[in-house]
């Protein structure tokens, strides 16, 4: 991979609005948005469980982990304890992308079943229509890109959260999540977004960011939380995953 994530997408960005200066911007959130569940958190558990001992430690941690990634403010430390833990031995950006050329190749079948096909259908309508679109995910950008290959979507630009090496292993140094998204989508390049599509309350800054805010597969308990937060007559809609609230989607 040349470069980083960061420029790579200021990049695209640029060459985007000098063809479409006036096409109006479009963001995606990936987890729960397009892909059913939590690609991220997929991906590490199986970077711990290729081998014994990595499983072992993550267990033996998780009773003082797993409080922290409930906790917004702390919940970066504790995914990049769990990304260490699972790449302890890595000490190159290229090779961390070459684990997660692996994993999607081991596991193509069960990625491309959890891209939804709702939310692939209105993705390429923006497309069709010329929206800008892009990708924004607390996930590392060159899985989402990985998986959305699947569906000839490679070409997108993807936001997300960015690695680097520390102390013989990866942890995630800049984490594409609530108001550190926003940041990272202004400094890629992009302005003011048309609309949004987010599952998560971490997005509410991205949401109200957006002229068209839109709740996509939503926590069941969070919906009366995005009613109240967001203008009235927001949709808030289910693009398939089961065990989410929103209105479903013929």
């Amino acid at each position: 991979m040349s470069g980083t994530p960061a420029l790579a997408a200021s990049a695209q960005a640029e060459r985007e609005t000098q063809a479409r200066p006036c096409a109006p911007l479009v963001v995606f959130d990936f987890d729960h948005t397009l892909y059913d569940g939590d690609s991220g958190g997929h991906l590490v558990l199986w970077l711990i469980r290729r081998r014994w001992w990595r499983a072992a430690l993550a267990l033996l941690l998780s009773p003082l982990l797993l409080p922290l990634i409930a906790w917004l403010p702390t919940r970066r430390r504790a995914i990049s304890a769990y990304l260490w833990i699972g790449t302890v031995g890595v000490h190159r950006r290229r090779d961390m992308d070459a684990l997660i050329d692996r994993y999607v190749q081991a596991n193509a079948a069960r990625l491309r079943a959890r891209l939804l096909p709702a939310a692939l259908k209105v993705l390429q309508r923006h497309r069709d229509a010329g929206d800008r679109v892009i990708i924004a995910t607390g996930a590392p950008p060159e899985l989402a890109r990985a998986i959305l290959d699947f569906v000839a979507h490679e070409d997108l630009p993807v936001i997300g959260s960015v690695g680097a090496p520390f102390l013989g292993g990866m942890v995630t140094v800049e984490h594409c999540h609530h108001r550190n998204k926003m940041r990272m989508i202004r400094d890629a390049g992009y302005g003011q977004i048309a609309v949004a599509y987010s599952d998560s309350s971490a997005d509410l800054p991205l949401l109200l960011a957006a002229r068209q805010p839109v709740v996509v597969n939503p926590k069941p308990g969070r919906v009366a939380m995005f009613r109240r937060a967001l203008p009235p007559g927001t949709p808030i809609l289910n693009w398939g995953c089961r065990d989410r609230g929103g209105d479903p989607v013929a």
